[in-house]
């Protein structure tokens, strides 16, 4: 078994755990190996608990290579990786204000924080989808080669990053959105960047961070 994503992968089960984004053995955490499979986290386990003995190594096609049982959702996993050779590793939970929307039905799709603007775009809704079915990934096909953060509806989030750390930075990120949209909205609403301001913001993404965000935006149908 390739360890780099080991350590990667235990620390963020805990800290998503310990920040309340998981319950009981909800959510799940995978990593894309340098042979192609994937190392990710077995079924029926506290997040907060997870050691090495808790991961488990499959193919690309989900056959396990030793011993264990993955995660339920290793389907939406795997779905992922297909579609997005660039993605190394994929974190699924259910953070409570942003789950709040997904429950609601409420994507965040508003230009309306610049971090969030910058890393993540939107953050679209996909449809009701059964939990641990292909019915998930099938929900995913839409938004999945566009956006790294996704909300189900009435489950959870998804989050894709080039490593595990940065999955799961996107994962705050989206929580963090939730909990400011939310707020604004017993204030009034929230206020979207104008046009203007989207251009002027993504003259300092290309310059800061190399990231043409205005041609993202047109790619995504929002400008």
């Amino acid at each position: 078994m390739n360890q780099l994503p080991v350590d990667a992968i235990i620390k963020v089960c805990h800290r998503l755990y310990e920040r309340g984004m998981v319950a009981a053995t909800d959510g799940n955490v995978s990593a894309r190996l340098e042979s192609g499979n994937i190392l990710a986290t077995r079924s029926g386990v506290n997040k907060g608990d997870v050691t090495e003995r808790d991961l488990v190594e499959v193919t690309p096609e989900g056959e396990v290579v030793g011993a264990g049982k993955p995660s339920t959702e290793l389907k939406m996993h795997l779905y992922i990786y297909d579609q997005r050779p660039d993605v190394k590793a994929v974190v699924h939970a259910h953070p409570v204000v942003a789950t709040s929307f997904a429950v609601a039905r409420i994507p965040l799709d508003q230009l309306v924080l610049p971090e969030v603007v910058v890393g993540l775009g939107t953050i679209p809704l996909a449809h009701y989808a059964t939990p641990s079915t292909a019915e998930v990934s099938a929900s995913l096909g839409p938004f999945v080669k566009s956006n790294d953060a996704i909300l189900l509806a009435n489950h959870g989030v998804v989050t894709a990053g080039s490593d595990v750390w940065d999955a799961y930075f996107k994962m705050e990120k989206v929580e963090h959105a939730a909990r400011i949209i939310f707020l604004a909205r017993m204030r009034g609403g929230e206020h979207a960047l104008t046009p203007e301001q989207i251009r002027a913001l993504s003259a300092v993404s290309v310059q800061s961070y190399g990231k043409d965000l205005e041609q993202r935006l047109r790619d995504l149908g929002i400008l």
